[in-house]
């Protein structure tokens, strides 16, 4: 229930800053009679595209908070909370950013997760399951990896790559739905018809799988370098280990907007297409092969 209300929250919020920028920029309609004004809409589905991104970007923090109950260690009440705080912070500071807020969400399968709007404006977390099947070399991997993330500026970029497939799925779905209703079908009616929402709709289903094969081919991408983050601030042996380790176990579940952030993530029911990690073996053999001079962040 938690889940549909944010979602419900996010989606209100997309369309309030949407309609808000389209009054600013003063974008009209982009149906005009029976005529298609272009301009209108690809800056219709430019403002809607990234509104829907960068929303989500800005929401992020307080999203993965609610949505997975992640609690701030504001100050630490074990040393196991301590050895955390001051694992993130060593590593912020070698990788040149400002210390993530670091937390620890309840849930008995081993993940993590970093998210926030920006390099000096984030959140690494990690699960208690993860703290309790992991030593500690492996937990220290992890949070290199995530870190790693955000230091690469991971967040932004997916962003943006988002807001600009959004854009075009939005754009050329209107543009089919417009051809068939008014080319093919003939139809002289103003306005939408039934027959042009109903095809925008399936065009955009199908121009947003698309998107969605593009987007995780470079989620997978990314996963790759924040390996070779997180093993240049944790050791290349300890990124291995943890790797080997997440091999063995279940990875736990994250909502949607933190799933491409994970340290690991379920297998996709739709193939390798939509995958948002690479596989577990094919990260160890890409590890085993970067020599020492090749580890870096950014």
């Amino acid at each position: 229930m938690k889940r549909i209300g944010l979602f419900l929250l996010t989606n209100i919020a997309v369309i309030a800053v949407a309609m808000l920028a389209m009054n600013i920029l003063g974008v009209g309609n982009y149906m005009e009679g029976t005529s298609l004004n272009l301009n209108n809409l690809f800056m219709f589905a430019l403002i809607f595209g990234f509104a829907g991104s960068f929303v989500s970007l800005a929401m992020s923090k307080w999203m993965a908070k609610m949505s997975t109950g992640a609690k701030v260690i504001e100050t630490p009440r074990n040393a196991d909370e301590k050895w955390l705080v001051d694992t993130v912070a060593a590593q912020a500071a070698k990788a040149g950013i400002k210390t993530p807020e670091v937390a620890i969400y309840d849930s008995p399968e081993p993940n993590a997760f970093a998210t926030g709007m920006t390099k000096n404006n984030s959140l690494v977390a990690v699960s208690t399951g993860l703290m309790r099947n992991m030593r500690q070399n492996e937990v220290e991997a992890v949070l290199g990896h995530e870190v790693a993330h955000v230091a690469n500026g991971d967040m932004v970029t997916m962003a943006l790559l988002q807001g600009v497939l959004n854009t075009f799925v939005i754009f050329f779905a209107k543009i089919v739905a417009y051809i068939v209703d008014r080319v093919i079908l003939k139809n002289e009616e103003s306005g939408h018809s039934l027959t042009f929402i109903v095809v925008d709709i399936v065009a955009q289903i199908l121009f947003g799988i698309l998107a969605s094969i593009i987007a995780m081919k470079f989620s997978r991408y990314r996963e790759f370098h924040a390996d070779n983050g997180g093993a240049y601030l944790a050791g290349k042996e300890n990124m291995i280990a943890a790797l080997r380790r997440l091999q063995t176990m279940q990875p736990g579940e994250l909502p949607d907007q933190m799933a491409a952030f994970g340290i690991s993530a379920k297998k996709s029911s739709f193939g390798d297409l939509f995958k948002s990690h690479p596989d577990l073996e094919d990260r160890i053999a890409r590890l085993e092969a970067t020599t020492q001079e090749q580890l870096k962040v950014a």
